[in-house]
């Protein structure tokens, strides 16, 4: 993560945002602001949008062995 000084973001702030990448603003070398790129939207999710891709296997809905079931006990 680069760190700039306020007078440096002043006059580089178009080729600080063109590099895509986080930028940390400082006043006297303390951090006081981040430059960070604005990530695109993530896609909705579909309800059902997996069906028929898999199937789930009988041995999913069997009793899980004794062992196991005493090991969440503990």
């Amino acid at each position: 993560m680069r760190q700039v000084n306020i007078h440096e973001a002043k006059t580089q702030l178009s080729r600080l945002i063109a590099a895509g990448e986080e930028v940390v603003i400082a006043r006297y070398g303390e951090p006081v602001a981040r430059l960070v790129p604005i990530m695109p939207p993530t896609p909705k999710r579909v309800p059902g949008s997996a069906r028929g891709k898999f199937e789930v296997p009988q041995a999913f809905f069997e009793p899980l062995p004794d062992d196991l079931l005493e090991s969440f006990e503990k």
